[in-house]
């Protein structure tokens, strides 16, 4: 590892565009969460109290930087001699210690970003992968539960640093949108791809889900084009069967190449499997996913790698021991079949419906989670996929709030049901609601015979589901 650049506070306040509150002070640590700082760390937090300041005091951080002092955090700043920074963009200094971490600890690795609307987290996740099975040590921001692929805090950073091994590829994903409802962080996607600079660009696709962040499909590529618009790397793979993901080509800068993946490609999906320039790559009994979405991201990840000269077999190894993450298309039952799916905006809900629709043998069961705290829009827009996606099968739709397993950030709000319940009802589809998801799960389990299929969808709401049914079946 080279060593480390130094920096100063009043440094990194200009970097973030930031005032400076306190004195001029060398910056020894990495970047961090305030939980795990230590002596010498800069801690970012979106927003800091007093307590927060004490706490960093004790800990004696380098300085902390937010946008958000509350209460007395500036005379606890004084009090404690710690430098505070205040900036108006807290992505600024996100991207900055991101940026930081790659430089000081992964200056030479090989880089890959991927973004979009659906299928960032298992594209990654398939990538990291193939580049495990290759001989790479690498690491990624993708884990079972997506928890840290919003960078929206130094958590990323911060593991960068303290990885154990020297890093010799990364794949990270980066959020199309970011911030909370009617506060948007505008050019997210721009930012943080900028500041992990990558040699790979992998593109999903682009529709409609953080409503109240983006509110048009137009907003939405705006955004995720933002990232093809600062790409310096060597090639970006894109999503041919998606046309607003073909129209980012011409943004790009005439050192990067494009490749496509999709129809029409060289890399594309046949009746029997996964074909490369005429040829069959893979069969579909040896994807680890048979959905056409998901299928879709194995492309993205093999186009990706084999442009990287991984060997085919290599790649062919790796995608078919490939384990899924958790509730992307998950198998939990075979009598009834049950499948859990983490589809929670409109294009991921039409199209896990569909999927799951041609594989049962008798009645399609839904058991729907209500999008807890993100408004109405979204729960209406999902509401109305629901709908379509049902249109002609023989169904059975069970409506939840999840009410006693979600946490305050997730609780469903009474015209968040309401909106949902009332898209259901005016389209005239006949649904059972239950308050509480062992409700909905107990009743989707009584009505359904073996051959009959039960799907789970939902974001948070429905994360506990599995542990549910284990509940209710011992």
């Amino acid at each position: 590892m080279s060593r480390i650049k130094e920096i100063t506070t009043s440094q990194l306040a200009e970097q973030l565009n930031g005032n400076l509150k306190g004195s001029e002070k060398k910056i020894t640590g990495i970047f961090n969460i305030l939980k795990d700082a230590k002596k010498g760390d800069v801690v970012i937090r979106h927003w800091i109290d007093e307590k927060g300041m004490e706490i960093a005091a004790k800990k004696e951080v380098s300085c902390v930087v937010t946008q958000n002092p509350r209460g007395n955090a500036l005379e606890a700043a004084k009090k404690f001699k710690i430098p505070l920074i205040v900036t108006e963009k807290i992505e600024l200094a996100n991207a900055f210690a991101l940026s930081w971490a790659v430089e000081n600890f992964a200056r030479y690795a090989l880089r890959i970003v991927v973004t979009g609307t659906n299928g960032k987290s298992t594209t990654t996740h398939l990538i990291y992968s193939i580049l495990k099975e290759a001989g790479y040590t690498t690491y990624t921001n993708t884990d079972s539960k997506s928890e840290f692929n919003t960078l929206i805090d130094p958590m990323v950073a911060k593991q960068i640093a303290e990885f154990p091994e020297k890093i010799e590829a990364m794949v990270l994903e980066v959020s199309e949108v970011q911030g909370w409802m009617e506060r948007i962080m505008k050019d997210h996607a721009q930012i943080m791809t900028s500041a992990i600079d990558p040699d790979i660009l992998v593109l999903t696709n682009v529709s409609l889900d953080h409503i109240g962040l983006v509110n048009s499909v137009e907003e939405a590529f705006e955004e995720i084009s933002g990232a093809v618009k600062v790409f310096n790397g060597d090639y970006v793979v894109l999503n041919s069967d998606d046309p607003l993901i073909r129209k980012m080509e011409k943004f790009l800068t005439s050192s990067a190449s494009a490749v496509f993946y999709g129809t029409g490609s060289h890399l594309e999906l046949q009746e029997d499997g996964i074909y490369y320039r005429g040829k069959i790559f893979m069969e579909k009994d040896e994807l680890p996913f048979k959905s056409i979405h998901f299928i879709q991201n194995t492309m993205a990840a093999i186009e990706a790698t084999m442009e990287l000269g991984i060997e085919p077999f290599i790649i062919k190894k790796a995608v078919s021991s490939y384990k899924p993450l958790d509730r992307r298309f998950t198998l939990l039952r075979r009598k009834p079949l049950i499948i859990d799916d983490f589809a929670h905006n409109p294009e991921g809900i039409l199209a896990t419906i569909k999927s799951t629709s041609q594989l049962t043998k008798g009645k399609l069961l839904v058991v729907s989670a209500i999008r807890g705290s993100r408004g109405e829009p979204i729960n209406q827009v999902n509401a109305n996929a629901v709908v379509e996606g049902l249109e002609g099968v023989d169904h059975l739709l069970i409506i939840t709030s999840s009410a006693e397993v979600v946490d305050h950030a997730n609780l469903v709000k009474a015209s968040e049901k309401e909106v949902f319940i009332k898209t259901v009802e005016k389209n005239k589809v006949n649904y059972i609601f239950h308050e509480n998801l062992c409700e909905a799960l107990k009743y989707a389990l009584e009505s359904a015979n073996e051959w009959d299929t039960i799907l789970l969808i939902g974001a948070q709401g429905m994360d506990p589901a599995e542990k549910v049914l284990k509940k209710i079946e011992d």
